[in-house]
């Protein structure tokens, strides 16, 4: 019963963390940067949250999560750097051009 109950407890507070987003599951889809803009992409912490870096148009990512909210639709991404994966933030979907 303490285990059920610890479970239970332990999703709720990641749910709670994804701040109320949708989350699907794991992807690995390849994209690039297209931001029409001209500016580069906001990298955040999470959907919505605080800038973590910026992107320049045609960077190489992988779409490794997503995330549907109220909003527009968000992208967890990674990049490889230094022959490694490395997941940077969160991107507004709309910005990525992916295969499919």
């Amino acid at each position: 019963m303490k285990k059920t109950i610890f479970c239970f407890l332990f999703l709720m507070g990641i749910f709670a963390f994804a701040g109320g987003q949708k989350v699907q599951a794991q992807l690995n889809i390849p994209c690039v940067v297209n931001d029409t803009s001209g500016t580069p992409l906001n990298v955040r912490a999470t959907p919505g949250g605080r800038i973590v870096s910026k992107l320049k148009n045609g960077t190489k990512v992988i779409v490794v999560n997503a995330a549907d909210g109220d909003g527009p639709g968000w992208s967890q991404i990674s990049v490889i750097r230094k022959g490694k994966r490395v997941i940077l933030g969160w991107v507004t979907s709309r910005y990525l051009s992916c295969e499919n």
